[in-house]
């Protein structure tokens, strides 16, 4: 295999692992039993998916125009991204959501 295409797989591999990072998220949406653990789960597979996925395209970005403007936007989404989960997280409890124990409902 050459270089760029080995460069191109890689790329590939990365955004199917990002992929399916942002799918598990999705299912944590469904199956946590609280708010608490669903915005933590939505919050780490975000930041973590679309990480994956941006590195990706940034290998198989076809000039250095792209290459800036994914890794701006890899920037902004590592900054904001966690900044929004912690602000969402601290204004349910200030609202009085409970965190989940062990042997009450889903809610």
């Amino acid at each position: 295999m050459t270089a760029p295409s080995l460069v191109g797989s890689a790329g590939g591999v990365l955004v199917l692992v990002g992929a399916l990072v942002t799918l598990s998220g999705g299912v944590g949406l469904l199956r946590m039993p609280d708010f608490y653990s669903r915005v933590h789960a939505a919050g780490l597979t975000d930041t973590a998916g679309v990480g994956l996925i941006a590195l990706g395209l940034i290998l198989r970005a076809p000039d250095w125009g792209v290459v800036v403007r994914l890794l701006f936007i890899l920037l902004f989404l590592l900054l904001t991204s966690p900044t929004a989960t912690h602000a969402l997280a601290q204004a349910a409890r200030r609202d009085g959501v409970r965190v989940w124990t062990d042997g009450e409902p889903r809610r």
